[in-house]
Formats: structure tokens, C-alpha cells, sequence
């Protein structure tokens, strides 16, 4: 599989695209590029890496995402991830977050290419797996022409695979996070422009897309569109990755093996000592506008979240959803 086939991604997420999202998003689309929450570089290299980066084998193709600046620890980290049996490693140059700020990575690193450069260069002579980038178009008051294209410009010399752009800027200044999210205007034209002058580098696009069908217009002119809350919020979209974007067939999607994907998937979770809602939180949209999915969600927002609850809750929470009705109304 060449990096050119990653059509569609889910874009990383903190503490949303956890291993249990993740388990559940791979039950839906077989083909989309998966990522983790970023994880910092230093938490890689001393922290308890199995909870941090443990992951099930189902997940493939997945990435993971690396925060920091530090080109010897960020390289460390790498190495760390290929063992653990990623498919990918990827940059975090786009988190606005406090946190990052206070590390000087994520976001704040649109202001240092060179800095970025230096450390794609030390991840990719360190493994042997694709080496990417996520980033915004600028930060503050920085002009998103200039600032955009030397970023890109860097990474690339300094041998990335890939370039993942948010298009809109980030705002260290002034804005929450959340606000990040949401209030910088997007400029999806300037990332169709850097492809223009990368024509022979992978370009993918991030940021307020609402659909699959908004995530095909934009590849008529980049390489990849990445899905982030929308894909959270109303998971069962993804059913239909695989046929809009990797020529499968559209067919039925199978509920039935579903809810027994998911079942047996919570039993293991909760064996290894973990609760229901771990898994159950990432799910409550999954049946958006289907007959019973008020319902669904009423079980899943109370008894999964009591001690001791079990897969048994799971499918009680299935059953109050008529599949029958949303088969007979794809169909």
C-alpha cells in the first residue's frame, strides 16, 4: 500500500480517538487511515507504553501521533512507535492547545520550519516507516502564503511523506482551543494551492468537513481529505468510506456482526480490569437519525456508565434500534 492510497483519514483527536475509538471506527471502514491522540515524546520515551500506545492488530492502517521539538527525543519516539507497530508516524505541528504552548511544540512550531525540518530528518533516519506532517496554514499574525509554503517546503527537503493541513490558522493568542476549532476562518484554497506547487507530494486536507460527499470535492484537488468531529460525533457515515473512496461495493451494512464486534471487543476491556464506557463513550452517536436511536442513546448515557456493567448492556442497547427500518430505507 503506497501512501497514496490514504485517501481518507480520521484526523487525531485528543482524548477522543483513543484504542477504543478507534476499535469501533475500524469496524466501519476497513480502508481509512486511522490516527491516536498526539502523544508527547517524552511520555513515549518514560512513560507506561502500553497503556500510552498499546493498540489492537484490527486497527490497520493506523499512526501514530507524536508531539513535540526535540529532534533527538522526537527520533527516540519514532523508533518506539515502528516497534509497537505502527503504520505511521506523525507530526503534531497544528495543537493549539495550553499545554503545547507551554512545551513549544504543536502550533507554535508554524513559527520555527527549520526547527520542524530538523526534526522529520531525525524521525526519518530513524525508521523505516512513512514520515508525516500535520499542520495549520499559519499562526497569529503570520500570512498563511509564506508561512504555509515554508513550512511545507522544509519538511519535504527533510523527506516527509506526507503533509496533512488544517486550513484554518491557529490563534496562541486570544482563542481557547475549542474556539480554535471553530473560529479562524478556513481557507481551503490556499491548501489547493500548495498542492498546485507540490503536484508530486502527497497534500491531504483537514478542517470542517461535514460529509463524505464534501470530502470527495475536496480530493478533485488534493490528495486526501481527513474527517475529524464529524467522524466523532456521527461514526455511522463511515459505513460508506470504503465504496466512496477505495471502489468497494455499497452493500447492507451488517449490524448483526457489528454489535458482535463490539460486544466481544467490551468483554476483553472489561476482563483486562476496564469499564463499559471506555468503549461505550465513543458510540453514542453511531445510529444519528435511525428509528430506537434516542433510545440507544438513553442506555448507553446512563446504565454503561454504572459500576459493573457489562456487554449485556451493550445489546440492549443495539436492540432498541430497528435495523430492520434502516435496512428497508438504504435499500
Amino acid at each position: 500500500m503506497t501512501y497514496q492510497s490514504h485517501r481518507l483519514a480520521i484526523a487525531p483527536m485528543m482524548d477522543w480517538t483513543d484504542r477504543h475509538c478507534r476499535f469501533l471506527h475500524r469496524q466501519l471502514t476497513r480502508r481509512a487511515l486511522l490516527y491516536t491522540e498526539m502523544v508527547v515524546a517524552d511520555a513515549v520515551i518514560q512513560g507506561a507504553r502500553e497503556r500510552l500506545l498499546g493498540f489492537d492488530d484490527t486497527e490497520h492502517p493506523v499512526a501514530l501521533q507524536l508531539g513535540g521539538s526535540d529532534p533527538r527525543k522526537l527520533a527516540e519516539a519514532a523508533r518506539i512507535g515502528e516497534a509497537f507497530g505502527y503504520d505511521e508516524i506523525n507530526l503534531n505541528v497544528g495543537c493549539p492547545s495550553d499545554r503545547v504552548q507551554s512545551g513549544t511544540f504543536g502550533a507554535c512550531l508554524m513559527k520555527t520550519p527549520g526547527l520542524v525540518a530538523d526534526c522529520v530528518a531525525a524521525m526519518k533516519a530513524s525508521v523505516g516507516i512513512p514520515v508525516t506532517v500535520k499542520c495549520r496554514i499559519g499562526v497569529d499574525e503570520q500570512d498563511p502564503g509564506p508561512a504555509l509554503d515554508a513550512l511545507a517546503d522544509g519538511v519535504f527537503v527533510a523527506g516527509a511523506d506526507a503533509l496533512w493541513v488544517h486550513a484554518r490558522k491557529a490563534w496562541l493568542e486570544g482563542l481557547s482551543p475549542k474556539e480554535n476549532r471553530d473560529v479562524p476562518p478556513l481557507d481551503y484554497s490556499r491548501v489547493y494551492r500548495l498542492k498546485a506547487r507540490k503536484q508530486n507530494k502527497f497534500i491531504g486536507i483537514n478542517g470542517g468537513i461535514q460529509s463524505l460527499e464534501e470530502a470527495l470535492d475536496h480530493i478533485d484537488h488534493v490528495d486526501g481529505a481527513m474527517l475529524g468531529r464529524t467522524a466523532y460525533h456521527t461514526p455511522g457515515i463511515l459505513a460508506g468510506v470504503d465504496a466512496a473512496f477505495y471502489g468497494g461495493k455499497p452493500n447492507t451494512f451488517d449490524f448483526v456482526a457489528l454489535i458482535d464486534a463490539m460486544a466481544d471487543y467490551a468483554a476483553r476491556h472489561i476482563e483486562r480490569g476496564g469499564r463499559l464506557v471506555h468503549v461505550t463513550r465513543h458510540m453514542v452517536g453511531l445510529f444519528h437519525g435511525l428509528p430506537g436511536a434516542r433510545r440507544y442513546r438513553q442506555i448507553l448515557s446512563t446504565d454503561a456508565t454504572r459500576p459493573g456493567a457489562g456487554p449485556d448492556v451493550l445489546k440492549a442497547a443495539f436492540a432498541a434500534v430497528d435495523f430492520g427500518r434502516a435496512d428497508a430505507e438504504a435499500a
